[in-house]
C-alpha cells in the first residue's frame, strides 16, 4: 500500500466531494450528529484569521487575497457564522496582524515578512487597516487577539491561554489565508491538544483554485472539514443562551 493510498484513507472526504448530509428541507441542512456533539455552543470557540480591513478589506494590502475573499463567498460566509455564534452562546476570537511602523518586534526571517515590509498599505495598530472588515459584526463579549510577529495566529498569542480559561477544547478556524495563516492555526491547535474544524468555504487563498487543493490535501488530515451552514446548523442544535447576554456590554 503506498502512502498517497494510506493518506487518502485517512483523510475524511468534505462535504463537496461526498455524498451532500442529509437535509430536512432546501434551507434547513440536518448535520451530521458526530459535529453537533463536537460543536456544542458550550465548548467550541470560534476564530477569525486576518479577517481585517487591510487585508479583506476594498483598501486591502492584498488586493487579489482580498478579490478571492468577497467572490467565492468566503468573506460573506465569515460574517455568517460570527453572527449565528453571537446568537447561539459560542465564543468569538478575531485573530489580527498588526506591523508597528517601526517595525519593531516584527519577524523578519521568511520571504513573507520581507515582502511584507514593502506593501503599500500597513496593518499599523490602531489604524483602520486593522479593524475587523465589514460586514463582519463584533459584539462586545469578543475577544479580540492581535500580534506583531510570526505567521500564525495562535503560537506566540494569547489564543491557547484564553481558550484554556473559558474550557474551550473545540476551536472553529475561519477567514484567510489558506495558503499560509489557515493552516499554520491548524497546526498549532492541533499540536495543542485542540480540534480543529475548519468550514472549507469560509477560507480564502490565492490563486482561488489552491484552497481545495489545500483542504482536500492537507486541512483533511488535520482537521474537521465541513460547510459553513453545517457550523451554524450545529449551533443551533444545541444552543441555550446566547452569549451576549452572559457578557453584557461594559
Amino acid at each position: 500500500m503506498t502512502q498517497g493510498t494510506l493518506l487518502s484513507r485517512a483523510v475524511t472526504p468534505s462535504p463537496r466531494e461526498d455524498a451532500a448530509p442529509p437535509r430536512e428541507d432546501a434551507a434547513s441542512p440536518r448535520p451530521r450528529e458526530h459535529l453537533v456533539e463536537l460543536l456544542r455552543p458550550d465548548g467550541c470557540a470560534l476564530l477569525t484569521v486576518e479577517c481585517q480591513r487591510g487585508v479583506v478589506g476594498p483598501d486591502s494590502a492584498l488586493p487579489e487575497l482580498a478579490a478571492v475573499a468577497q467572490e467565492s463567498g468566503a468573506l460573506g460566509r465569515v460574517a455568517q457564522l460570527v453572527a449565528a455564534a453571537h446568537d447561539t452562546g459560542v465564543q468569538v476570537l478575531h485573530a489580527v496582524a498588526e506591523r508597528r511602523a517601526d517595525g519593531r518586534g516584527a519577524s523578519r526571517n521568511a520571504p513573507l515578512f520581507r515582502a511584507v515590509e514593502r506593501l503599500p498599505v500597513r496593518q499599523l495598530p490602531g489604524s483602520a487597516a486593522v479593524e475587523i472588515a465589514e460586514p463582519i459584526p463584533v459584539a462586545p463579549e469578543d475577544l479580540v487577539v492581535r500580534r506583531l510577529h510570526g505567521l500564525s495566529p495562535i503560537a506566540g498569542t494569547e489564543v491557547d491561554a484564553l481558550l484554556r480559561n473559558l474550557g474551550r477544547r473545540t476551536l472553529v478556524i475561519i477567514g484567510v489565508s489558506a495558503n499560509v495563516a489557515i493552516p499554520a492555526a491548524v497546526f498549532d491547535a492541533v499540536n495543542l491538544g485542540y480540534t480543529a474544524v475548519v468550514p472549507e468555504d469560509a477560507i480564502a487563498g490565492v490563486p482561488a483554485s489552491y484552497t481545495p487543493a489545500m483542504v482536500r490535501h492537507t486541512l483533511a488530515l488535520a482537521a474537521a472539514v465541513t460547510t459553513a451552514d453545517e457550523v451554524a446548523a450545529c449551533w443551533r442544535r444545541t444552543a441555550v443562551t446566547p452569549s451576549r447576554s452572559n457578557f453584557p456590554a461594559p
